[in-house]
């Protein structure tokens, strides 16, 4: 049942992604729309989900908590790091493509954790099963629409794109079925959704909101990062 189920979340990610993809003459709106739910996921789903399942205190601080700002400094890094070795080619002010195609990366394991936490979910209980399902398939089309959206943001040939696109729609199916097999520990999976969030949050705030607002500083990019926070708070509120 799980399996079958996540065949849902592998439409719902296509769907996103060629939404994404279909809308490049506004791509300031799609950038902006990207942020917002990139944002929403984070705040209010990957986060509370993350303190519920490894909020064990390390030194005072929520272990999921102490991930979540280790994944925004890790993001900030790496990208870093990047841009020195692309300065040091001769590229400078030029976007990097392996930021992008690790963020890509990172959320396709971020759907393959939705397949595990789904088959998982089903094990416990059939209506539980069917809550997280709920959740799964909702989101995983905000996770296309950024999965193609980040690669091909960073300089990425479309084709790259598409791959990483297709890769976060298969990781729930994998997910699901590798649970016939073993089921993931919760404080691992936490400390997992915690690292990731905060990797997301940076990419959210310090490139993809700027680059949105950079040449179209207009109210209805705002208005569609707005919306995507309010999506997000939607697909939660009913998953609850």
């Amino acid at each position: 049942m799980a399996v079958f189920v996540a065949l849902g979340a592998f439409l719902m990610t296509l769907a996103g992604g060629w939404v994404a993809q279909r809308v490049t003459d506004r791509r300031h709106l799609v950038l902006g729309l990207a942020g917002g739910l990139m944002l929403g996921v984070v705040g209010l789903d990957l986060l509370p989900e993350a303190l519920e399942a490894a909020g064990t205190p390390v030194f005072g601080v929520p272990a999921a908590l102490l991930l979540f700002v280790g994944g925004f400094l890790v993001a900030h890094l790496v990208e870093r790091l990047l841009a020195v070795r692309q300065v040091a080619h001769g590229a400078d002010g030029q976007r990097v493509p392996q930021v992008g195609l690790a963020a890509a990366a990172a959320m396709v394991g971020h759907s393959l954790m939705d397949g595990i936490a789904l088959g998982a979910a089903f094990q416990i209980s059939g209506s539980m099963g069917v809550a997280v399902a709920l959740a799964v398939i909702s989101h995983d089309f905000a996770d296309g629409f950024n999965t193609y959206t980040l690669t091909s943001l960073y300089g990425n040939a479309r084709r790259k794109a598409l791959l990483m696109l297709f890769a976060a729609a298969v990781a729930p199916v994998v997910g699901a079925a590798t649970t016939l097999l073993f089921t993931l520990p919760e404080e691992l999976l936490g400390g997992y959704l915690g690292f990731f969030g905060g990797a997301l949050l940076y990419l959210a705030a310090a490139e993809i909101l700027p680059e949105a607002h950079h040449t179209h500083p207009a109210r209805s990019t705002l208005l569609c990062t707005v919306g995507g926070v309010g999506f997000i708070w939607l697909v939660v509120g009913i998953a609850e």
